[in-house]
């Protein structure tokens, strides 16, 4: 089915597609993610019909930090692990929508558990947001700093993974393999903890300090951050 891009929330991790034509269908009703608890069964179903619904439980309710400046408080983890999780429907036992599928992981149940399971964003995130998307195709309000830098936390040190090309950390001068080290002086301690520092500097358009070790110095570099929706093409169609 052709459609194209209505709205996208890069703090949520939501978007909206408005098809070509009328689907004809009747929507899901919306759950409460925050009644959900570990343990209880829900249904994954995603595209491929009724072999692409499977049953799972929650495993945790946690903290999730990704490396592409995005971080939920709390997300939903699953297990067993779903094939085709990217959109997938997290069904209660109520039969509503409580969660949106995000990502596979190694780990649903803590970095200290290596059980391969899914990661739900809570449809909680979503009600908030809705009339935003729809009227206008993104939240109201300047937004987050954004600098477009991916972050890789390996043996507790935040290496930068890709930098987007004509971002605001490319123009800046940051490079891939630098070693961030401080947000304005003060030391991150995980990746969590550095986009804490980062979005307690300011809402976006703040210019951000980042202290990286670069080319076997650490340097300040001033990084004039922006709305990643402004980066953004959202008049893409699929």
């Amino acid at each position: 089915m052709p459609a194209s891009v209505g709205g996208d929330d890069h703090e949520s991790g939501f978007g909206w597609l408005r098809t070509a034509e009328p689907l004809k269908l009747k929507p899901m009703p919306l759950g409460k993610s925050a009644e959900i608890k570990a343990g209880d069964p829900v249904l994954v179903a995603s595209f491929g019909g009724a072999s692409m619904v499977g049953a799972a439980y929650v495993v945790a309710k946690r903290e999730f930090a990704g490396s592409w400046e995005y971080m939920l408080d709390e997300a939903l983890f699953t297990a067993p692990a779903h094939p085709a999780w990217s959109g997938a429907a997290l069904i209660s036992r109520e039969a509503k929508l409580i969660g949106v599928g995000s990502l596979i992981v190694g780990d649903a149940g803590g970095a200290s558990d290596k059980t391969p399971g899914n990661m739900f964003v809570p449809i909680d995130r979503l009600s908030p947001i809705l009339g935003d998307l729809i009227a206008d195709g993104r939240v109201a309000g300047p937004g987050r700093p954004w600098l477009g830098i991916n972050t890789d936390e390996l043996r507790g040190r935040l290496f930068v993974g890709r930098v987007t090309p004509g971002g605001p950390a490319d123009q800046a001068g940051i490079k891939r393999g630098d070693v961030i080290v401080g947000v304005n002086g003060e030391q991150p301690k995980n990746l969590a903890d550095f986009y804490r520092k980062l979005w307690a500097r300011g809402n976006a358009g703040i210019t951000v300090g980042l202290d990286v070790l670069q080319d076997r110095e650490v340097r300040r570099i001033e990084v004039k951050s922006i709305n990643r929706l402004d980066h953004l093409k959202l008049k893409s169609t699929f």
